[in-house]
């Protein structure tokens, strides 16, 4: 009996190797959807007038969530379109003065390391163009206009495949744009720079 557990469990341990090999060794043609969360360093804005110089808006460490979509187009190719969403607090002197929100839909490509990569366990690369959509709500309640920008962005990461057609992922990744204007009734009243790094964890699925 303790025989033929063993002998299933090694012809198990053997197919689902088989179906990862397959899984990791090319993404061509292959769709799947991603979804991650994990946290947000974004960087420090310049503070709301009429402050004077110095007073920067500080700003902590955000959650950040999201998804999207990715496809292969050849073995070590694929692109990849996501919308994440993050909100964090920002602060001058030690004060809060509210919450800026950013939601980035971006799409990228990303060169994945196949050929020397261990069976189920793919590194990959990539980069691409960001639209962050962003805002800011005050500790008053009152909701400020932050403009929309366009950025782009460079990421690494890891794809781990449990099953053929399941991964767990990890990504690194960072995001350059330029200053956005802060206005509050027409009037511009100081600065939010987009700019972040963030680090997420998540789950791939992939429909075939």
């Amino acid at each position: 009996m303790k025989r033929t557990v063993i002998l299933v469990c090694l012809a198990l341990v053997f197919l689902l190797s088989a179906g990862v090999a397959l899984a990791a060794d090319s993404i061509q043609g292959r769709i799947g959807v991603t979804g991650r969360i994990g946290f947000l360093v974004p960087a420090d804005s310049e503070a709301f007038d009429p402050l004077p110089p110095g007073y920067d808006l500080e700003t902590d460490v955000g959650f950040i969530g999201g998804g999207g979509l990715i496809f292969g187009l050849y073995k070590n190719f694929a692109l990849e379109f996501n919308i994440t969403y993050t909100e964090f607090g920002a602060e001058i002197a030690g004060i809060q003065e509210g919450d800026f929100d950013t939601t980035n839909i971006s799409l990228g490509a990303q060169y994945r390391f196949v050929d020397n990569s261990p069976m189920n366990l793919v590194p990959y690369v990539g980069g691409g163009l960001d639209i962050l959509v962003n805002g800011f709500s005050s500790s008053t309640g009152d909701s400020l206009d932050v403009d929309t920008v366009a950025g782009v962005h460079v990421c690494g990461g890891i794809d781990y495949f449990l099953l053929k057609q399941l991964a767990l992922n990890a990504e690194l990744k960072g995001v350059l744009a330029p200053d956005a204007d802060i206005t509050f009734r027409g009037g511009k009243v100081g600065n939010f720079d987009p700019t972040s790094v963030s680090m997420t964890f998540g789950v791939r699925f992939f429909f075939n």
